[in-house]
């Protein structure tokens, strides 16, 4: 399954894939779900958004379902591993469980969610959200990607129509995410597998800087309004406030008018992602950093909009479901600083976990992301093993 999925949607020259949702690959991607999933026996669903899950049935299996999988879609020149590592381990622990003869009494779902990673239309988890209610469809379809297309126009040009229905998670009676360590806590700890215990709150927020487009030559320094010096020094006090705070501060994307080496820029749009071990301080980081942003807007006449795109809030897995799944294999309980859908289901009230394997570099959101194949081997029988405790 590995080597199948090795080539799609990779770049030739960074070795990174772009797997955005609702183009070539993620339905090369989707067929390739489908064809393992049926070459199992397993009865594949796919709503009107992409979302999917391939569902093993035995006769006998009754109650609330076991859902697992994760995602398929990448960030722009990401890595192999997150996502498809979580999907690909799920078909495998179906076959490792039907090898040692396990038949479930509760039905098993492999599930993959679209758009995880928000790296198209700028809404992280969007699949698993609109599944839960968390968003609308009549909100979400008007979102635009970098190029100006609709999401609706997207999905409708992808071949899929989200008024013919969603999945339904009603029958869903807890749900398990497999997903290679974004850090290094387990290289740390020296072991393969962990269960997480929570996910840190995080929100993306967008600055708006503006100025006056001028001449590079011929303006005196003392005569700009540069939108790039505010928007620099921003970004320096990200970096410091997210630092004394022992907290997460990023800006990874920016957007300069009119973008050109001989002009002062007019506007300079970029996109704070930023992460915290508590909702307090998540909200008490982006304030300070907005706060000196505005400061230095005022000394250097130029205007600030700051507006928040997408906020997640903290999410603490069931903790009672965290250690009985860690005591299966005397595995650690650690956090995590990155987003999953199994955080949006755990929100939506389905009892949540979430494996994660060890990243020897702690390296990801980046083609350089890696895991050994013994431990993603590991992986498997751990997520295998899991499933069994709950689908008994």
């Amino acid at each position: 399954m590995w080597r199948d999925l090795h080539d799609v949607g990779r770049s030739a020259s960074s070795g990174g894939y772009f797997r955005q949702p609702w183009t070539s690959a993620e339905s090369e991607l989707r067929a390739w779900f489908t064809e393992q999933a049926l070459a199992r026996g397993l009865d594949v669903e796919t709503d009107g958004m992409g979302n999917q899950v391939a569902w093993w049935r035995p006769s006998e299996a009754s109650g609330p379902a076991v859902l697992t999988g994760s995602h398929l879609d990448s960030v722009l020149d990401g890595g192999a591993y997150d996502g498809p590592l979580g999907v690909v381990s799920a078909l495998a622990a179906v076959d490792v469980l039907r090898a040692r003869g396990f038949s479930p009494s509760r039905p098993i779902g492999v599930s993959v969610f679209t758009e995880e990673e928000g790296s198209r239309f700028g809404l992280a988890c969007l699949g698993s959200r609109l599944v839960t209610g968390a968003s609308t469809w009549a909100d979400a379809r008007e979102r635009r990607d970098r190029d100006g297309v609709f999401l609706g126009d997207a999905v409708a040009a992808a071949g899929l129509d989200p008024s013919t229905g969603l999945l339904s998670l009603d029958d869903v009676g807890c749900f398990v995410e497999l997903h290679v360590e974004q850090g290094r806590d387990l290289v740390d700890r020296d072991v393969a597998v962990g269960v997480a215990s929570e996910i840190w709150p995080h929100g993306r927020y967008r600055f708006d800087f503006e100025g006056e487009a001028n001449h590079a030559g011929t303006t005196r320094m003392e005569d700009r309004r540069d939108p790039m010096l505010t928007y620099a020094m921003t970004a320096l006090a990200a970096n410091k406030q997210a630092r004394l705070a022992g907290q997460r501060a990023t800006f990874g994307r920016i957007e300069v008018a009119p973008n050109g080496t001989n002009a002062v820029p007019s506007r300079v749009t970029a996109w704070l992602d930023a992460r915290c071990s508590s909702d307090e301080a998540l909200a008490e980081l982006v304030d300070a950093i907005s706060r000196q942003a505005g400061e230095r807007a005022s000394r250097d006449e130029t205007s600030l909009r700051v507006t928040p795109e997408s906020v997640s809030g903290s999410v603490a897995f069931d903790p009672d479901l965290a250690r009985d799944l860690a005591g299966i294999g005397d595995w650690p309980i650690i956090p995590t600083q990155a987003g999953h859908d199994a955080g949006i289901l755990s929100a939506a009230g389905i009892p949540t976990a979430m494996l994660f394997v060890r990243n020897p570099t702690g390296i990801s959101h980046s083609p350089d992301e890696h895991a050994e194949t013994a431990d993603c081997l590991a992986g498997v029988d751990a997520l295998a093993d899991t499933l069994a405790r709950l689908a008994r």
